[in-house]
């Protein structure tokens, strides 16, 4: 009986400091701890599904571009160390593809704080945008209306056409992130000097 609780205590401890190998769809390996893989619920069911003998997890919606910054997000989260100061850092040099393509990666791998984080991300950059530029954003290149439908419904629904932003080009976009990041370390300067 003795021996057979040391030798699963002993069994558990070899599962827990394995390195879990994910393997991105662009066939790219990378070597996480147990406490990353657990952040992924998409990783951690395969894991729990194996009783914790497999470890290496395909992941067929996730290329080798994502994947680390996927693995930064869940290590300082892990961590305790996410606030806004770090997600201000994290998505500022990240264009909105790359922002739209790490939302899709954080919804396959089922990991809720990163997937609401990337969310809102996609919601300030189209903030106040033009059904154009939104458009545009999301590659929705066919709306199927017939001629003078979408017309009328900007007519019948032109208050949700004001105070819309003018549209911008790529290099304006990334003076739009160059402003919100601003607007991060402005606000988190005055929160450090109410707390002083």
């Amino acid at each position: 009986m003795v021996e057979q609780q040391v030798s699963s205590e002993m069994n558990k401890l070899t599962i827990s400091e394995t390195m879990i190998s994910l393997i991105t769809s662009d066939n790219v390996v990378f070597k996480v701890k147990p406490s990353i893989a657990k952040e992924m619920a998409t990783v951690q069911s395969f894991v729990d599904e194996s009783d914790g003998k497999i470890t290496t997890v395909p992941l067929h919606n996730v290329t080798s571009s994502e994947l680390p910054l996927i693995i930064e997000y869940c290590e300082k989260n892990v961590a305790g160390e996410i606030n806004k100061a770090f997600e201000a850092e994290f998505v500022k040099n990240l264009d909105n593809e790359e922002v739209k393509d790490l939302f899709l990666a954080a919804n396959y791998l089922d990991m809720k704080k990163l997937l609401d984080f990337t969310s809102q991300v996609i919601a300030d950059r189209i903030a106040n945008k033009s059904v154009e530029y939104v458009r545009k954003y999301f590659g929705v290149e066919d709306t199927e209306f017939l001629p003078g439908e979408e017309e009328k419904l900007r007519e019948e629904l032109a208050w949700t056409f004001t105070g819309v932003d003018e549209d911008e080009d790529e290099d304006e976009d990334e003076d739009a992130d160059e402003k919100i990041e601003d607007k991060v370390e402005n606000k988190k300067d005055v929160e450090e000097d109410q707390i002083e």
